[in-house]
């Protein structure tokens, strides 16, 4: 059995966008919040910060947080100005850490959603 990457080991390496006297918060604790309030139906930079805050004693369990869940602004602010090819590497590798799991099962169910009003297309990942 192959053992599932941690999210602060997958993107850990990254580099850090913001100049070091900005950074209120740290990289992975805005990554892993991102990650986990995206996988969860979250849509823009607003659902990110208030599932952050809703989720913020578990969060807390494995992350610093020393100064609280990042703002709206700062999640956009860092995934905006993330190297995306560094990020997109990480990702991959992350996701094809866990789809060699053997004795856990993670079940995802994608679904496209349509919008009769602007024809525009959401999409939603589930994972249990």
């Amino acid at each position: 059995m192959m053992k599932a990457t941690s999210i602060s080991h997958a993107f850990g390496h990254l580099s850090d966008p913001r100049v070091n006297r900005t950074q209120r918060h740290s990289l992975i604790d805005i990554l892993t919040i991102s990650i986990c309030a995206i996988l969860c139906g979250c849509e823009n930079f607003n659902d990110i910060e208030e599932y952050g805050k809703t989720k913020e004693d578990w969060f807390r369990q494995f992350l610093a947080l020393p100064n609280g869940i990042p703002s709206h602004d700062t999640f956009n602010d860092v995934l905006n100005r993330l190297n995306p090819h560094e990020f997109s590497h990480a990702f991959t590798a992350w996701v094809k850490s866990l789809a060699h799991l053997s004795e856990d099962i993670i079940a995802l169910d994608g679904k496209t959603m349509r919008s009769t009003l602007d024809k525009a297309r959401g999409f939603r990942l589930s994972i249990w």
